[in-house]
């Protein structure tokens, strides 16, 4: 005789399978791609940051915060309004610092560590895979809600100086960027995007 759950169990057991089967290559297909292609809806932006560094001989960590902003498509400003106001704005290939009433400028080719570290942060705000990926060795965990970019330097100049770099985000916005230096001082930035519509066009 058959019993009602008997007749119901393999029927579930086979929809589910057919389910997660079903399910696997959406999840799967969450690639650098994808990502660039979601963060490149967002063409501009502004937030604010909270970071701490963590620097061998301090007891301490070192706290700064401040704002973030971009444009598309290659403007990125970072200014520090705590403990110091200091400021540095990329725009092109030129990359601006001001700090204690003086302003420096210089050409961010000029400087290729300096130029991969800018362009990791400009290129993930920006959707660029390309400029990604020539700078790093990318891989991307996660799914469009919650993801984690991880950049491994290539240039040998940066990955003697800097191990790893994660950047995570939600959605379009990144939430946060930690950095790992080769001597064992990290650091961590928290982002928090200041709400605003999200504009696809020009």
């Amino acid at each position: 005789m058959w019993h009602r759950t008997d007749f119901k169990a393999p029927w579930v057991a086979a929809l589910a399978a057919v389910l997660l089967l079903g399910s696997a290559p959406a999840w799967a297909a969450f690639d650098l791609q994808a990502l660039a292609a979601l963060l490149a809806q967002r063409k501009s932006g502004e937030a604010t940051f909270s970071e701490e560094r963590f620097v061998s001989g301090f007891d301490s960590p070192l706290r700064s915060s401040g704002r973030l902003s971009f444009k598309a498509p290659d403007t990125f400003v970072r200014e520090t309004l705590e403990p110091l106001r200091e400021s540095m704005s990329v725009q092109g290939n030129t990359i601006t610092l001001q700090r204690a009433g003086r302003t420096r400028q210089m050409a961010i080719d000029a400087v290729p560590e300096l130029q991969a570290l800018v362009e990791a942060m400009r290129g993930t705000l920006m959707g660029n895979a390309a400029t990604l990926q020539r700078h790093f060795q990318v891989q991307v965990e996660g799914q469009p809600r919650l993801w984690t970019l991880k950049l491994l330097p290539r240039d040998e100049r940066l990955a003697a100086q800097v191990r790893e770099m994660q950047i995570s985000g939600q959605d379009a916005d990144i939430r946060s960027v930690a950095l790992w230096l080769q001597g064992g001082d990290r650091s961590l930035m928290l982002v928090t995007p200041l709400l605003q519509p999200l504009r696809t066009g020009p």
